[in-house]
């Protein structure tokens, strides 16, 4: 009996099974590049269609809501053609497997297209670091938002052009009407109108600091309320009462707007964790959809590398 009709690999097959290296990293380096600068290109193309679609106009271009959903949607078209080329190139670069299971051959096209959906993703994540973690971390970082507006709000105050610089000039404004008219009647309290003292810049720094000092509480004491009367009295001619009532209605409509600038402060902040929360949701989702995409399409490529 000869045995020399026999071939090696009839012989033994488990051996060339053995030989044959189970991942063709080759194939799967070549399609997570072309998956990477596809979804690269993609995204690119995108960014220009979305910045083309807003009009800096008022009451022009698409919605934040219609935006919102082109953004998704574009992600997720992304996905499925970047990561389904790198996918089918992984499938239909890779070596030849001799001996091996058809089960066998199934399960490593998946896992040749799954690889490179992982190298690809890898690798746009290490090229877009800064955008990757400012999506993460905006949700973290985003609830400082309430105090950052309240703050700058509070910053501009100081100023002569700021809101606090408003309320403290409608102090002193004159009613110069009533006040000839009252000059002119006999026994009345008001000085008249050409012997009001002008207002100065300390009077109003002062009244300025007086209402930063008690800004966070609901009224101002009480001598302070006298103090700032006096002040509006001396330079408009109002008694002290009307003096001291235009002060507490004033620091009021002070208190109102800056609770609702707080308001809104926090309305934006919980919209924009709102956002930032929705925006790594469908950006995990639409890498999933990559990742079965890119198995899929490992499993035809590989298919038609057996033809």
């Amino acid at each position: 009996m000869t045995f020399s009709n026999i071939s090696t690999t009839e012989e033994y097959p488990e051996l060339i099974q053995t030989q044959a290296s189970a991942v063709s990293w080759g194939a799967i380096v070549a399609g997570a590049t072309a998956a990477a600068a596809l979804a690269l290109i993609l995204l690119m193309l995108g960014t220009g269609l979305g910045l083309s679609s807003i009009s800096p106009w008022a009451y022009s271009g698409v919605s934040a809501t219609t935006f919102g959903v082109s953004t998704i949607l574009w992600l997720t078209f992304t996905q499925l053609v970047a990561s389904g080329m790198g996918g089918y190139l992984a499938g239909r670069l890779r070596t030849k497997w001799v001996a091996v299971h058809t089960d066998e051959v199934y399960f490593r096209d998946t896992a040749h297209g799954f690889l490179a959906w992982a190298v690809a993703a890898l690798g746009t994540a290490a090229l877009l670091t800064s955008v990757i973690g400012s999506i993460v971390s905006g949700g973290i970082q985003v609830g400082n938002v309430a105090a950052t507006a309240v703050g700058s709000e509070m910053a501009k105050s100081n100023s002569d052009s700021g809101p606090m610089g408003y309320y403290v000039d409608s102090l002193f404004r004159k009613n110069i009407d009533a006040a000839a008219i009252a000059s002119n009647s006999s026994g009345s309290s008001i000085m008249p109108v050409t012997a009001l003292e002008p207002i100065t810049a300390g009077s109003a720094s002062e009244v300025t600091r007086i209402f930063m000092n008690s800004i966070h509480s609901e009224s101002l004491p009480a001598e302070d309320v006298r103090h700032v009367g006096q002040l509006v009295s001396l330079h408009t001619g109002l008694t002290r009462q009307d003096a001291e009532k235009r002060v507490n209605d004033t620091y009021a409509r002070l208190q109102t707007k800056l609770r609702d600038a707080e308001t809104a402060a926090k309305e934006a902040a919980d919209k924009a964790r709102k956002a930032s929360a929705y925006a790594a949701l469908w950006l995990f989702i639409s890498l999933l959809i990559g990742a079965f995409v890119a198995s899929f399409a490992a499993t035809y490529g590989g298919q038609q590398r057996d033809l």
